[in-house]
C-alpha cells in the first residue's frame, strides 16, 4: 500500500463524485439522477474559492475524500467569525483505521487556517455513532444536539 494525498482538481470530478456518492447515497448505482446531481454539485464545489476537496490515494486508486468550506455565518458552538467547516469525509471500508480520515481532516484544518479561520467545526446526525466517535477521537468537542421539526401548511 502506497498512500498519497492532494487537493482535488476539476479533473478529479469522477473520483470525487464516486466517493461522495458512497457517503451520501450508499449504493447509488441504480440512481443515475442522484449521481448526476452530485456530479453537478461537486463541479461547483471544486471551482468555489470558499471550498476545497482533498483526496487520498492508494497508488492511483482514490480511496477517500474530504470537503471543507469557509463559513462567515454563525456556526453552532463557535464564537462567530470565519469558521472552517468539515462538510463531508469518507474513506473506503477496506482503508479505514489507517489514519486516512485523520490526515484528510488535518488537510482541511490547514486549509482553514490559511483562510484565516481560528475555529473548525463539523456535524453529524444523531444516529451516526461511527461519525460521532471519529469526531471525538480527532479532537472535536460535542457542543449541541437538536431535533428538527417540520409541518405541512
Amino acid at each position: 500500500m502506497k498512500l498519497s494525498y492532494r487537493v482535488a482538481k476539476i479533473e478529479d470530478i469522477e473520483a470525487i463524485t464516486k466517493l461522495s456518492g458512497l457517503l451520501y447515497c450508499g449504493d447509488y448505482s441504480d440512481k443515475k439522477h442522484e449521481y448526476d446531481e452530485l456530479f453537478d454539485s461537486n463541479k461547483k464545489y471544486l471551482t468555489n474559492p470558499k471550498m476545497a476537496m482533498f483526496l487520498a490515494f492508494d497508488k492511483e486508486r482514490a480511496v477517500g475524500f474530504s470537503h471543507v468550506s469557509f463559513r462567515n455565518d454563525y456556526v453552532e458552538g463557535t464564537n462567530g467569525g470565519p469558521v472552517g467547516y468539515l462538510e463531508g469525509i469518507y474513506v473506503s471500508p477496506d482503508y479505514r483505521r489507517l489514519g486516512i480520515a485523520r490526515t484528510l481532516c488535518s488537510m482541511c484544518e490547514d486549509w482553514s487556517r490559511e483562510k484565516g479561520c481560528v475555529e473548525f467545526a463539523s456535524d453529524c446526525i444523531i444516529e451516526n455513532h461511527d461519525s460521532l466517535r471519529f469526531h471525538l477521537k480527532i479532537g472535536f468537542t460535542e457542543v449541541n444536539r437538536f431535533i428538527c421539526f417540520t409541518k405541512s401548511l
